[in-house]
């Protein structure tokens, strides 16, 4: 593999900023160069989060047929070409010298074949993005939609980040990789390889969004809402069972917000009165709990790495960090229901699981996506786990070339949206694929 300058680009479900790294690849050697972070206004947020619903379970016409779409999503790729281009202005980077920028795009909605299954419905997942209008803005080519292509193969599309664990785990070894986003996932990483991955469940997702609604902060800052409460044990059992059919499905599997009834829990708590800051408290407390209850999830014929490798700024969240740790030396509230279960997985450990948190630290989702776009270059498959283990190969993502004449586009939304499997919209025409 070659040597590559990347731009990495993460929003996040929880679109609290851009982020942006600039990597050097020498195979899998990578070195940060310079990172960039912009934080997004609430108005910004809370527009995203009525999009989210308006265009859930809709097709891509559908969507574009929505009035105010275009405007929110051209809004929305303007500001990540504005802070790529401040980025490389305030660094004096060489656009030249960029091979391309790895670009996720915001997910909106989600429903993969592992969910699908359950329900009998078709899969697909919808992020939006124009690649070719971040192009042109930028004046770099893009890499972008990665998460169609595995699951118009057939797997889920995310989390997608186990590669990219493996790849990292040549400086930092075996471990298992653990990140705390929105929805928090996790990767076994052992002898350079990535063993399993999935995401567990809501991690930043209800507490942010709750401290958005009734405070002027954006997130927990250093959990100084969540250290003057305590845990409501009756809530913690609720929120288990609202999402219960998702948290209990088996490995591997992927998430989105849609899955953990937020709106429905919202209610629930504002009609139970519970104090403020035990709400922040218990939520806290749940995104640590289901991190590790997903553990227990891992079939038993998989060894679990003692060394626990955390990233994402999730993390920073004291509350949730030693809850985290305390439930893996089986200290801590379990609810009486997963003790056993717990138990078990505590004995799989040989001794008590080490917690550190990663040298490639808070940038790890936005490199990510550098790391596949440089896959993509050189034509390479993502070696996601269950893909691996299926026997097939699949090669992530579509490129965008800067074209200033360009007036119009047509990749708004990535071609797996829902009703993909009728009618693909790049390619324009009927496809054959069969779930």
């Amino acid at each position: 593999m070659t040597k590559h300058l990347m731009i990495g680009n993460m929003t996040g479900n929880s679109m609290d900023a851009i982020d942006l790294v600039l990597t050097e690849f020498d195979d899998d050697i990578m070195r940060d160069v310079c990172t960039y972070t912009k934080p997004y206004s609430k108005d910004m947020q809370n527009t995203i989060e009525s999009l989210r619903a308006n265009v859930f379970n809709k097709t891509p016409s559908e969507i574009e047929a929505l009035p105010e779409f275009r405007s929110i999503h051209d809004n929305y790729i303007r500001q990540i070409a504005e802070c790529i281009n401040e980025m490389c202005e305030k660094y004096n980077i060489d656009k030249n010298n960029i091979d391309a920028i790895g670009f996720h795009g915001k997910t909106l909605d989600h429903n993969p074949p592992s969910k699908a299954r359950t329900d009998g419905s078709l899969p697909y997942t919808l992020q939006i993005g124009s690649g070719q209008m971040l192009a042109d803005l930028t004046g770099i080519n893009v890499v972008y939609d990665f998460r169609s292509d595995p699951l118009m193969a057939g797997f889920d599309g995310a989390p997608l980040v186990p590669p990219h664990n493996a790849h990292i785990s040549a400086t930092e070894g075996n471990g298992c990789y653990y990140n705390g986003g929105n929805t928090s996932n996790f990767a076994l990483i052992i002898d350079g390889s990535a063993i399993i991955g999935a995401d567990a469940g809501p991690f930043n997702e209800y507490t942010d969004n709750y401290i958005r609604d009734y405070t002027d902060e954006s997130f927990d800052r250093d959990g100084m809402f969540g250290k003057k409460g305590t845990l409501n044990k009756a809530l913690l059992q609720k929120l288990f069972d609202f999402g219960r059919k998702y948290y209990e499905t088996p490995l591997p599997k992927s998430g989105d917000p849609a899955y953990y009834y937020k709106g429905q829990i919202f209610q629930y708590i504002n009609k139970k009165k519970f104090k403020f800051e035990d709400i922040v408290h218990t939520f806290e407390y749940f995104a640590a709990y289901v991190a590790v209850q997903a553990l227990s999830l891992i079939p038993n014929d998989i060894k679990i790495p003692n060394k626990m490798v955390l990233f994402g700024g999730g993390w920073k969240n004291p509350i949730v960090k030693e809850t985290f740790e305390k439930l893996l030396k089986g200290e801590g509230y379990v609810l009486p229901e997963h003790q056993e279960q717990f138990t078990k997985l505590l004995n799989r450990f040989s001794g008590c699981p080490k917690v550190r948190n990663s040298d490639f630290g808070d940038y790890m989702e936005a490199r990510l996506f550098a790391d596949l776009a440089r896959y993509k270059l050189d034509n390479k498959a993502w070696e996601i786990p269950e893909i691996v283990k299926s026997g097939k190969s699949v090669i992530c993502g579509r490129i965008a070339k800067p074209n200033k004449n360009r007036k119009e586009y047509d990749d708004r939304v990535n071609r797996a949206a829902k009703g993909w499997q009728m009618y693909n919209n790049v390619k324009n025409k009927i496809t054959t694929i069969e779930y």
